[in-house]
């Protein structure tokens, strides 16, 4: 191993962020110009990043609207760039949203519309269907945020209470060629789970919706339950003849970012072993397991011997029970710690590739073998700060937290166990 442990983590997580950048990802993917107009729209946390690497690519006029995170905005010359809430949604989304299917009322089959989507299209673009408010939305957010509910299941919920997700963006354009463009940052990719599914099928249901909606307890708000127990919130099924001329393309994925990194291990003279990209299930469980991984290297060179990493994807989830801020990736960090005891030569990375761990501009945060002895000199303990769901805290006081600002990309959440 030719690198400084912390110093090689750090490289591998920027390496998998570079790797789902727009401007490695967008070109390659790009239709050809229509005979009439092309229109661009998209939603997500990437979005904007994806909208100016297609207007420097893209050889003839456009024109659209994409709505980003706030603080994720970069500029445009010709397609709209507006900024509105994540995780949580807002007015400023809820307008967005109804403008966006405004534009591609009217068009026809000479138009092409550029779909540009990413992970945090389904907060930011909350437009509600009939009978939901957007303060009905927002509490529905919040409570799947804190249910241990997965991405999946948060995403079927939210389809089915939507005016615009679950493929009706897409109908809206039709009879129009559209081309969507995803940067996937789900388990398994599926493009209905990607900012829920604007512009592509859905297979999913509104009894699913409800199914999900009593397994977590979430209270639902009258008009909300009308609107899934009454059907009418069913979204587009594969086969409509609305979304026939719809291409979709993954152009980012959390395999390519994890790939992207075990080259940088290789470089490094560290082997990596890919475990999953779509790793879910409590932060803390997750950890627990990861660390017993981790140990049987080190102590029986099983399933590879040391200098390695293990890498892996996908998105965990926090039932969030203290008075904490919750986060995926420190939480599964300090699990981890926790079931490695301070055990050698064992250290670790996980973080958001968006910048943004649950609701906090942190990524994540670095595990090194004296991080419960760091902690408890401080008069820290880790369990508790486990138990309270404030990893955040406990990081932060150690000064290993991973802050990187807005990285305009989002392939899900990124994990590396070095056993040097």
């Amino acid at each position: 191993m030719n690198l400084p442990p912390r110093d090689l983590l750090a490289r591998m997580f920027a390496a998998a962020v570079d790797a789902a950048r727009p401007e490695q990802s967008i070109p390659r993917f790009l239709p050809d110009p229509p005979a009439g107009r092309t229109l661009v729209i998209g939603a997500g946390k990437a979005s904007a990043a994806m909208a100016q690497v297609l207007e420097r690519h893209w050889p003839g006029p456009l024109q659209g609207l994409v709505v980003t995170r706030y603080g994720y905005a970069v500029p445009c010359e010709r397609i709209e760039i507006v900024e509105a809430a994540h995780p949580v949604p807002d007015a400023a989304g809820r307008e967005a949203a109804g403008r966006m299917l405004e534009r591609v009322r009217g068009l026809t089959a000479d138009d092409l519309v550029i779909c540009l989507i990413s992970g945090g299209g389904s907060a930011l673009l909350p437009l509600p269907g009939e009978g939901v408010t957007l303060e009905d939305k927002q509490a529905i957010n919040r409570a799947l945020l804190k249910s241990g509910a997965t991405i999946s299941e948060m995403n079927c919920v939210r389809r089915h209470l939507s005016a615009i997700k679950g493929g009706r963006l897409a109908a809206a354009c039709h009879p129009a060629r559209v081309v969507n463009l995803l940067i996937s940052d789900v388990p398994g990719d599926r493009p209905m789970d990607i900012a829920s599914g604007p512009a592509v099928a859905d297979p999913s249901s509104c009894a699913d919706a409800l199914d999900i909606v009593r397994r977590y307890a979430i209270d639902l708000p009258a008009g909300a339950r009308t609107l899934l127990e009454s059907g009418a919130g069913e979204t587009l099924k594969p086969g409509d003849a609305r979304l026939a001329d719809v291409v979709t393309h993954l152009v980012a994925t959390p395999q390519m970012a994890l790939e992207a990194a075990a080259d940088v291990a290789r470089a490094a003279g560290v082997t990596p072993l890919i475990l999953g990209d779509s790793i879910e299930g409590e932060a803390r469980d997750v950890g627990k397991v990861m660390a017993a991984i981790a140990l049987q290297v080190k102590r029986h060179a099983q399933p590879l011997a040391a200098p390695c990493v293990l890498l892996s994807g996908g998105e965990t989830t926090v039932t969030v029970r203290g008075t904490g801020r919750g986060g995926r990736n420190v939480e599964f960090l300090l699990a981890l710690a926790v079931a490695l005891d301070g055990a050698p030569d064992v250290f670790a990375v996980a973080g958001d590739t968006d910048g943004v761990d649950g609701l906090e501009e942190i990524a994540g945060a670095f595990v090194t073998p004296d991080t419960l002895a760091r902690a408890w000199a401080l008069g820290i303990r880790p369990l508790g700060r486990l138990d309270d769901n404030d990893a955040h805290g406990f990081f932060e006081a150690l000064g290993d937290a991973l802050v990187t600002g807005p990285t305009l990309t989002n392939v899900n959440d990124f994990r590396a166990i070095l056993v040097a």
